[in-house]
């Protein structure tokens, strides 16, 4: 280091301190030659200098016995301020008495006057700055320069080392998040959330020096970890005295710390993994508002590796043709006999280990994570396939619905997919129909019917599936481009016990009538519902009372019973 500053023409800056011009003069002479020398006549013109740029002085030699204000001052001062207690300080003082009172004041070392010995005060002092930068460093990597919280390493260090002492106490995973954190700083400026950051560390320092013990980190931006002795009471009370903190510094409630908890955490498996499970509630209750403190445990877990291991499983599935299409017929009641009409595709999946797997399970988490789309061309290419399948066999053509999700619909190369899938199995638009939901109504509304009304426009029917669940308005109803209205399950499952149910179920049909266009009754159970949708003019019916959803070669029976 020594080489480096002599060579390279850097100079580490030291302050010296004293009121006597001829001591000032003497360690100039010492020092010069390796060091940027500033002076400082008394304690209050040393503390201006230091504070005017704390963090470019490697040293402080400090004399005692000074006008104004003395040397032990400047140590307590310096000691008691974050940004100058880094800086070592060696005292200069004839006085012997006062070196004790100085080492415990904080200062690192003392030179007696005279000085009479230079280089042995350059090689202490060079050892000095040394020894300083070296813990400066380890400080660095230990502790959080905002907030003074550990940093993630040495906190996962500090937990296995609370573990071998302590390995039967009942310890809980605290992660603390603050909502939308980037626009915090974007709003308010990074000063801003700088001290929303301070504040939220302090107050988990407080709690865990005073009360009840532990760790805590600053992970990332916006996200600190606590790992305290389980105390629900405790953690409660200081997720509420931290929101109670930001709110009366900014009058805002739009700013929330949310707390995920994994409480008395499974000593047999890695720390890490605790707060990997404290982060999965904390992010459960991002958007909802009316919670701020969500807990984990095994049903939580066993779900979130069920689904893990479906998202894993999901491109070998669709290679391997697991997911396997179902066919439910759908009836045409309108004549005296009911005929068979068409039929809707439904996905299922027979995983290898798993077993049947619910749509209800993996429907969901594709459509989360975007995986419905690539599932969604699985099912129309296979349902193409098979209608091309029945006309070749049969003679006949079945038309089939298959579902067109949100996702699908703001795909630019929508219409050129099913255009292909249609001329691929030598189709006709009308015997491939699509389905959307009412909901995808909701969602940019205008472009959404400029993909639909291309569709429709080249021949492909659509249908709006669980009408009256979702958001549409009576007023919607006349710009959607719609072929067939779908009544939900829900009300035909209660319509014949529930008047209102009944009501709405007459209500869509009379709807229905206006537009113009036929409805579809899914969920139809029982011959009273089918009597009771047949007497009220509903065009076709679907559902366990004519058929439960088959696979192809069930389905071929059907067909064969209706020729």
């Amino acid at each position: 280091m020594k080489r480096f500053t002599e060579e390279g023409g850097f100079k580490k800056k030291i302050l010296i301190v004293d009121d006597e011009l001829i001591n000032r003069e003497l360690l100039g002479n010492i020092f010069d030659p390796v060091y940027d020398v500033v002076f400082a006549g008394d304690g209050d013109d040393a503390l201006d200098i230091l504070k005017a740029d704390p963090y470019a002085y490697s040293l402080v030699l400090l004399d005692l016995i000074m006008p104004r204000m003395d040397g032990f001052t400047v140590i307590r001062l310096c000691k008691e301020d974050e940004r100058l207690k880094r800086i070592p300080i060696i005292v200069m003082t004839s006085e012997k008495s006062a070196e004790i009172e100085s080492i415990k004041l904080g200062a690192v070392d003392f030179i007696t006057k005279p000085y009479d010995m230079p280089e042995v005060i350059l090689a202490r002092v060079e050892r000095i700055i040394e020894f300083a930068e070296g813990k400066n460093i380890i400080q660095a990597t230990e502790r959080d320069l905002l907030t003074g919280l550990y940093t993630k390493e040495y906190f996962m260090r500090y937990i296995r080392s609370i573990e071998r002492y302590a390995p039967d106490t009942e310890m809980d995973a605290l992660v603390f998040n603050i909502d939308h954190f980037h626009l915090i700083n974007e709003i308010y400026g990074r000063d801003f959330g700088d001290d929303i950051l301070k504040l939220v560390a302090d107050e988990l320092q407080e709690m865990i020096d005073k009360e009840i013990g532990g760790l805590a980190s600053r992970i990332n931006a916006d996200t600190f970890y606590a790992y305290i002795e389980h105390n629900e009471a405790d953690e409660k009370t200081v997720l509420e005295k931290i929101n109670k903190q930001i709110y009366e510094k900014t009058s805002s409630k739009n700013i929330r710390v949310r707390l995920g908890i994994y409480p008395c955490v499974d000593k047999q498996v890695q720390p890490e993994m605790w707060f990997d499970r404290a982060v999965i509630v904390c992010n459960r209750i991002r958007e909802d508002y009316t919670k701020s403190i969500a807990y984990y445990d095994n049903k939580i877990y066993e779900k979130s590796i069920f689904s893990e291991k479906l998202i894993r499983d999901f491109y070998t599935a669709i290679d391997e043709k697991q997911f396997v299409v179902y066919y439910q017929p759908k009836y045409n009641i309108t004549g005296d006999k009911p005929r068979l009409s068409s039929a809707e595709a439904l996905i299922r999946w027979k995983h290898p280990e798993l077993g049947m797997v619910s749509p209800g399970e993996f429907i969901p988490l594709f459509e989360n994570n975007g995986l419905i789309q690539k599932l969604d061309s699985y099912v129309w290419e296979e349902a193409a396939c098979q209608i091309k399948c029945w006309k070749k066999k049969y003679g006949v053509t079945i038309p089939v619905s298959v579902n067109v999700s949100r996702i699908d619909i703001y795909d630019p190369k929508l219409f050129e997919k099913l255009m292909g899938l249609v001329e691929k199995y030598d189709l006709t638009t009308n015997e491939y129909m699509l389905e959307i939901t009412e909901s995808a109504y909701s969602d940019n509304v205008n472009e959404l019917i400029s993909v639909v009304n291309k569709l429709r426009e080249n021949g492909f029917k659509i249908e709006l599936d669980d009408f009256g669940t979702g958001y549409s308005s009576l007023n919607m109803l006349t710009t959607l481009p719609i072929d067939v209205l779908k009544i939900d399950m829900k009300f035909i499952r209660n319509m014949l016990v529930d008047y209102k149910n009944l009501k709405l179920v007459e209500i869509i049909l009379d709807i229905a009538r206006l537009l113009k266009v036929p409805v579809i009754a899914e969920g139809v159970e029982e011959e009273e519902q089918y009597k009771a949708l047949k007497d009220r003019g509903c065009d076709v019916i679907q559902g366990y009372y004519f058929s439960k959803p088959l696979p192809a070669e069930d389905f071929d029976k059907l067909i064969e019973k209706e020729q």
